[in-house]
This record gives structure tokens, sequence and C-alpha cells, in this order.
């Protein structure tokens, strides 16, 4: 007899072909997450290719049950944002103290930074920038990545009560912000907490 075995339970068994198959629908969903946490296109792929790798590592950590693997997976990405944010301080505290260098610009830079959508993403990254880290990752997986309150709780690993607590924050702090990328995002915010009424 053939038995069907879940998704899940063929990705906790190291099933590679289940795990392609997990790449495939949800790379691009934590490559958008990622984008819109980092503000970065280019820095965006490590980060995805890191996330995958670990979500391979800790397969056997997957939960058995459950609707989607989404949550699990921008969980691991959170993770990997944090440990790659602390590596980047660490590496420029590193340079500060190295004896400065003649530079030569990056023309490759400053084109990219003519476009509208960087110099959008650029902004939206610097507003969210100035959220506290845990208000920041609530806010992307909620509003961004169109998580609800229990999905969130999920991938951070907190009580539904925390993710509350932490997105009704950073809307205040957002709404506080008077420059454009701030009210893009509130804008963003407000349709977040429709969605998220409907789905009590």
């Amino acid at each position: 007899m053939v038995v069907n075995l879940s998704q899940r339970a063929r990705i906790r068994a190291g099933d590679t072909a289940a795990f392609g198959r997990l790449f495939e629908d949800h790379a691009r969903e934590v490559y958008r997450h990622v984008v819109r946490s980092t503000g970065s296109w280019s820095g965006a792929e490590d980060v995805v290719s890191l996330t995958f790798l670990e979500a391979w590592r800790l397969r056997e950590r997957l939960r058995p049950d459950g609707d989607s693997v989404l949550p699990w997976l921008l969980g691991i990405a959170t993770n990997v944002l944090r440990n790659t944010r602390r590596a980047a301080r660490r590496h420029a505290a590193a340079l500060v103290r190295l004896p400065p260098a003649e530079t030569m610009p990056d023309f490759a830079d400053e084109i990219v930074n003519r476009m509208r959508n960087s110099e959008q993403l650029a902004a939206a990254a610097a507003a969210l920038g100035r959220l506290r880290a845990a208000e920041r990752e609530v806010f992307l997986l909620c509003v961004w990545s169109g998580l609800d309150y229990a999905q969130a709780a999920e991938a951070l690993g907190v009580p539904i009560g925390t993710v509350r607590s932490r997105l009704s924050r950073a809307r205040t702090k957002l709404r506080e912000m008077t420059a454009g990328p701030g009210q893009v995002l509130v804008a963003r915010t407000e349709a977040a907490r429709s969605n998220q009424e409907g789905n009590r």
C-alpha cells in the first residue's frame, strides 16, 4: 500500500524533492520580505540563500501540522537578518579602526539610486530603521508580508499579545513621522489593520 506523506512530513524526513518544491513555492515571498527589511535587492539574494540553507538544517523542527510553512520560513529569515545585521555592525566597526583609504566612486550605485523604485525603497527602509528592531520585525511580517497575528507570533516565537502590542507601537511611531515614506507606510499599516480585524 502506498502512503502519501504530507509535504511537511517529507521535508522533515529530508526529502530533497519536497524541499525543492518548498523553495519554488515560497522563495519569492521570502525574497520580497527581505528586500523590504533591508532596502537592498542584491543583499536580499544572499539572505534568501542563507534562509533556505538554515531551513534545510532545521527541517526536523518544522511542526508536523499546520496550513502554511511560510511563517516558519519568515521566522528563519528574521533570525538570519538579525545575524547579518550584527555581522555588518561588527564589520563597520572594524573598518572604522582602519586608516582611511582613497576610494573611487561607484557609478553603478549612482545610477541605481536614480531609479524611482530604489529611492522609495530606501526611504521606506530609513523610516522603518527608526523603529525598534522588535517593532520593525512585526511590522514587516504583518504589514508587508501579510501574516496574521497568529502567524507572526509563530514566526517570531512570541505570544500573539506581544505581536499586537509591538505592531500598535510601530503604527503610533510611523503615524508621528511627517515625511512622505512614513505616510506611505502608515497607509499600508491601516490597510493591514483592516485585514487583521477581518481575520479575527
